[in-house]
């Protein structure tokens, strides 16, 4: 083997992931959310921001979550009243998602936790963000 496991980038990546996930889910249990309930009742609210009404593969898309796991969650987020599936005004075939009141102030405090936890466990990346554009680039390129 080529390199030790333990300075692997991926290897690092996949270990670093792992911890923030469990810090996320961790700091969410005191809304009572999930990390992915979160992601999508984010992103909602970002739509909400924007006046779009997204419809529910729009909002996977946008959140790069699995379609049967968002229209999974979905549900749970409108049994929660956090969000609402509609009728789009333009075209009655199609269903859209609104986010609710209680949606909106719970995405706010949710989003608060969040960018809590990503400071205390990115610190030690450094005030110059190298890590965020880094990351940034890798999320945003085409795979090979």
């Amino acid at each position: 083997m080529g390199t030790d496991a333990g300075r692997s980038p991926g290897f690092l990546l996949w270990r670093a992931t792992q911890r923030w996930q469990r810090e996320i889910n961790a700091a969410l249990q005191v809304v009572g959310l999930s990390h992915v309930q979160f992601a999508l009742l984010v992103d909602l609210w970002w739509f909400d921001h924007q006046g779009l009404m997204p419809t529910p593969r729009e909002l996977a898309a946008h959140a790069t979550v699995d379609d049967m796991m968002t229209s999974q969650v979905i549900r749970v987020l409108e049994v929660k009243g956090l969000l609402r599936r509609e009728i789009d005004p333009a075209e009655e075939r199609r269903r859209v998602l609104t986010i609710t009141d209680e949606g909106r102030r719970l995405a706010e405090r949710a989003a608060e936790i969040v960018d809590g936890v990503d400071r205390q466990v990115f610190h030690l990346a450094g005030p110059e963000n190298a890590l965020i554009d880094v990351l940034a680039e890798m999320a945003e390129s085409p795979a090979p």
